[in-house]
């Protein structure tokens, strides 16, 4: 019997962490891979693109899936952020401005027009921030 290990919102994201199960020699299989790319948008009714294993690889998948490389990748390849204007935090992530104004136009109108401008938003003090390109 297949059990759910995870959910994931896009299929490429279960994609990963498949590759990642089957490297450890993990059997495991997405489901709703294929509905979720053809309608997008029901990928929050059906509980997004599933991730399955047999039960006996449970636990194993799961703790496979819970490590956390952040720390080994930043080591190799260096850490690159932009600081926060309102603390000076380093400790910041990408973050979209208008995603939520945009899907209404897009329900609206039928038509996707996207007003969306990228920013940071920091994880220390909870500010967002516009880039500004000086291009």
């Amino acid at each position: 019997m297949l059990v759910t290990v995870a959910s994931y919102s896009f299929p490429y994201e279960a994609q990963i962490a498949w590759s990642k199960l089957d490297s450890a020699g993990i059997p495991a299989y997405i489901a709703d891979q294929h509905t979720i790319n053809m309608q997008w948008l029901y990928s929050d009714a059906l509980g997004g693109v599933r991730l399955q294993v047999p039960t006996p690889y449970l636990n194993q998948a799961r703790e496979l899936l819970s490590e956390n490389l952040e720390s080994d990748l930043v080591a190799q390849e260096g850490w690159d952020s932009t600081p926060c204007p309102v603390c000076g935090s380093n400790n910041t992530e990408h973050f979209q401005f208008g995603k939520r104004i945009a899907f209404l136009i897009f329900l609206g109108l039928d038509f996707p027009l996207f007003p969306v401008k990228d920013g940071i938003r920091c994880r220390a003090c909870g500010a967002k921030s516009q880039i500004v390109n000086d291009e």
